[in-house]
């Protein structure tokens, strides 16, 4: 019987090697199967990228008018409307009135108004869905705080109405006070940024910062690529006044459209 169990162990030592093989084996492929399974789930659990800081061109917006910040994905700019600089329309008394003889004015003055005005723009622009017509009304909020309209004016032309706007582009009516050319103001043939259109793009002046002279590669609404003063060397879609004298009023129209943020 002793003879007959020596003879067994090394069938059983052998069974048991086997098994535990077996066992190594089987329980890392469990092991390399879960690490196989968590770098997948990590791939496709990837978050949203979340903006956390404004765009650094909201810091030339005039703070006295414009309150301007992030909620969730949005930018929420808040504007009394009332510009930093000279124009008829402040009224005599005003320390901002600015004698303008040749401006056919329009009943309203700044300080009888309500130009006070809140739009909300995409953080981060979606500029991969199809163009969208301008519409009357606001169509922006420049730098000044005040409203950019489109090239219409009560349903009709702007150059029927043209002998009312001021000596930067701008009057009141209807509504508030807004610009419809280039406001003169603050950008005059040059490079200098205009404001934000509500499709969350930046405006420019009729010059390129990345070349210094007119952007030759502008789409229909006046928009193209390229670095600007406020992105730090990076490149960024943006729109700038279109360097062409609209009909008779000796000026460039701030912006028509279409958006191409939405």
């Amino acid at each position: 019987m002793r003879k007959n169990n020596i003879k067994r162990i090394p069938s059983i030592s052998f069974a048991l090697a086997l098994a535990f093989i077996t066992f190594v084996a089987c329980s890392s492929d469990s092991v390399d199967d879960g690490v196989i399974d968590d770098s997948t789930t990590d791939d496709s659990d990837v978050d949203d990228e979340v903006v956390t800081e404004l765009h650094a061109a909201y810091s030339a917006f005039n703070s006295d008018a414009v309150t301007i910040y992030l909620d969730g994905s949005e930018v929420v700019i808040e504007t009394t409307g009332l510009p930093n600089h000279e124009t008829v329309y402040w009224g005599e008394g005003n320390s901002l009135y600015k004698e303008e003889p040749d401006v056919a004015l329009t009943p309203s003055i700044m300080s009888s108004n309500n130009n006070a005005y809140t739009i909300r723009v995409d953080a981060t622009p979606d500029l991969t869905g199809s163009t969208v017509q301008t519409e009357l009304g606001t169509v922006g909020i420049a730098v000044s705080g005040s409203s950019i309209f489109n090239d219409q004016e009560g349903g009709g032309a702007l150059d029927q109405a043209a002998a009312s706007l001021d000596w930067t582009g701008a009057h009141i009516g209807p509504g508030v006070y807004h610009y419809h050319l280039e406001p003169k103001a603050f950008t005059n043939d040059d490079d200098n940024l205009v404001g934000i259109l509500l499709d969350g793009v930046f405006l420019y002046g009729r010059k390129c910062s990345a070349t210094g002279d007119y952007p030759t590669d502008l789409d229909a609404s006046g928009g193209h690529t390229s670095t600007t003063q406020y992105t730090d060397g990076e490149e960024e879609y943006h729109y700038h006044i279109i360097n062409e004298v609209y009909s008779t009023t000796g000026s460039y129209l701030a912006f028509a459209g279409p958006y191409q943020g939405y």
